[in-house]
């Protein structure tokens, strides 16, 4: 009989390393689904909260609107409630996004998508960028609640990606992120090794944006994603149980 262990990114593995691809729900605990598109209802909310309720699914991620409708969907379960800040470009006033932070966590939310001041980064306006970044997280965790920063890469130079790590890493933040999905490219492989490997153990990494198939989810898993945002969930799903059975 082979004997499994977990890693620390929640892996599990065979007793010679490899990798146990036949764990449907360590797939499943390290999906953040996302329910954002503009012209998703409630009923697409309701349909993918209780999909991702039975399946074990980390996180659902859904417009602030809808955070009280999933909020009572998922109760008692062990799926948190995630919602997004400052969405899609980051533009808004520092006081608006604490606000919106604020009125999320009010509403049932535990987890914040947070975007980083996109012009302000690219502007290398890094004081600014900090002050907005702290300002939401310190509400936050001042709940307990978990702040992810997303960074949206495809806008960014190398340069500043590596600032934006430091300031993550300097704050303290939970989650860096690599996309909102709604820039011009989602996540790459290469942005993903490029955080891991200028950031903490601590601050962890998600991964977003065109992320649709199994194998895509096991490459940026492999490429040091501790969680991958996908709307995409139930297709990879399918596909696992296609590949290696019900689970």
């Amino acid at each position: 009989m082979s004997l499994r262990r977990f890693d620390d990114r929640g892996w599990c593995r065979e007793r010679d390393g490899s990798m146990d691809t036949h764990s449907l729900q360590h797939v499943t605990a390290a999906i953040d689904h996302a329910i954002l598109h503009p012209t998703a209802t409630d009923e697409d909310v309701e349909r993918g909260c209780l999909a991702a309720r039975d399946l074990g699914i980390a996180a659902v991620l859904v417009k602030p609107c809808c955070v009280p409708l999933a909020a009572g969907l998922l109760e008692g379960s062990t799926v948190a409630v995630g919602t997004t800040v400052g969405f899609p470009h980051g533009g808004s006033a520092i006081p608006t996004k604490v606000r919106e932070a604020e009125r999320a966590m009010d509403s049932g939310a535990v987890e914040l998508d947070m975007v980083c001041n996109i012009g302000k980064a690219l502007g290398r306006q890094w004081n600014d960028v900090t002050e907005d970044i702290a300002a939401v997280l310190e509400s936050v965790h001042s709940r307990d609640m978990t702040l992810k920063v997303i960074f949206e890469n495809c806008y960014l130079n190398e340069q500043s990606k590596e600032q934006l790590c430091r300031i993550c890493a300097d704050l303290g933040v939970d989650f860096a992120k690599t996309s909102t999905g709604f820039g011009t490219a989602g996540a790459t492989r290469e942005d993903v090794k490029l955080m891991r490997r200028l950031l903490p153990s601590a601050v962890k990494i998600k991964a977003a944006g065109g992320i649709r198939t199994l194998d895509d989810f096991f490459g940026f898993r492999e490429s040091g994603a501790d969680r991958i945002g996908t709307s995409s969930t139930f297709e990879i799903v399918r596909e696992w149980r296609s590949r290696f059975g019900e689970g």
